[in-house]
């Protein structure tokens, strides 16, 4: 059984689903996901749009569809009695999940730490009661779980499967109709329905601004799991602004300098070297209660691995289009800038590890299962 309920999660999962069938051919996989995980085979009996809201407000507020699909999922593990539960990432849920599936006698693997270092720390004495083996993506993760008894690996980023690199940006600028030797602004704003209508409107203003002053073009990077119309409305009265669809990665090495809404989209962004600014915004009862849990010096994930702010932060009050003109406006125009950004950004493809993490989850997954 696998449990996955973002976006980052279904393309994970899909790349282990893919592993475990190289190892075991008849293995079946059923739980909650995405369409990647369905095109591996998995049988998606709950699909992971339908949970696909975040914040402590918003959780509230469809508290009914969370414990309908809880029922649902449990229902499955007493049906089918799976041999390993694979959660992915998403503690909220998961972490509740996890002693479920422990009570049904399969064993628990978790993908995707919960940020323990983050907040919450107490998470962790419950990680170790339910939890059979933890799969983590960064290497300071180790030492946490090593000291609360939990069997741990580190088994590198599988963001670094998925990184593709361009032949040529300026020749796929040019394939995409950009105008050659003009600067390009890529907008990144989340895969979230929430993240997109708080933040790309700010980030829309910005880029209008400066194409007022500047000669520039500017370009949005599509999530996969987002409706085109969702974005479309944003940009309805600005032709100019184009819609990147399934081009994510290309858009990020081929942009001057971004604005990213804070999420896995920052180590992409970081991995790539392109130099940008994190925004992020929420609602106004969800920050503060985030506020009073979260121990956490930087909110960017890129400046967090880097152990120190290498990108500019734009947070809630801070999050406007007048602040991020100003912080990405060097970035764009400013070669000194670009460079100082580019060099500080390095330090994240050393800190990532090496592809391979979704074979190396496989082959625990499978280890484990014939040891039991």
């Amino acid at each position: 059984m696998l449990i996955a309920g973002e976006a980052s999660g279904d393309l994970h999962g899909a790349g282990v689903v893919r592993e475990l069938k190289r190892l075991l051919p008849d293995v079946e996989v059923f739980g909650m996901g995405g369409d990647l995980l369905r095109r591996e085979g998995m049988d998606v009996i709950v699909d992971m749009r339908s949970m696909a809201f975040m914040g402590f407000l918003e959780v509230a507020r469809n508290l009914r569809i969370v414990l309908a699909t809880e029922r649902k999922l449990k229902d499955a593990v007493a049906a089918r009695k799976p041999d390993a539960v694979l959660l992915i990432d998403y503690p909220g849920f998961n972490l509740r999940f996890a002693a479920v599936a422990k009570r049904a006698g399969a064993l628990v693997h978790y993908y995707v730490s919960p940020q323990v270092w983050a907040w919450h720390k107490s998470r962790v004495k419950t990680i170790a009661r339910v939890v059979d083996k933890m799969h983590v993506i960064f290497p300071f993760e180790q030492e946490i779980y090593r000291q609360a008894g939990v069997p741990v690996e580190f088994v590198g980023h599988p963001l670094v499967e998925q990184f593709a690199v361009l032949d040529s940006r300026d020749t796929w600028r040019r394939e995409q109709g950009f105008a050659g030797g003009t600067p390009l602004l890529g907008l990144f704003p989340g895969s979230r329905i929430q993240e997109v209508e708080r933040i790309l409107p700010d980030m829309v203003r910005a880029a209008q601004y400066l194409r007022k002053h500047h000669t520039l073009e500017v370009a949005i990077g599509l999530a996969p799991n987002l409706d085109p119309a969702l974005i479309r409305k944003h940009v309805l009265q600005d032709s100019e602004i184009r819609i990147v669809e399934k081009g994510t990665h290309a858009l990020m090495q081929a942009a001057d300098a971004a604005l990213v809404t804070s999420g896995t989209d920052t180590l992409e962004m970081g991995w790539y070297g392109t130099p940008f600014v994190v925004v992020y915004k929420t609602s106004p009862l969800t920050y503060a209660i985030g506020r009073a849990l979260v121990d956490v010096e930087h909110i960017g994930l890129v400046n967090i691995v880097a152990g120190r702010r290498i990108v500019p932060e734009l947070v809630q009050g801070d999050c406007t289009p007048e602040a991020m003109v100003r912080e990405v406006e060097p970035l764009l125009f400013d070669a000194t800038a670009q460079a100082r950004s580019r060099s500080a950004l390095s330090v994240i493809r050393e800190r990532l590890g090496g592809p391979g993490a979704s074979r190396r989850v496989a082959e625990s997954i499978v280890s484990y299962r014939r040891a039991a």
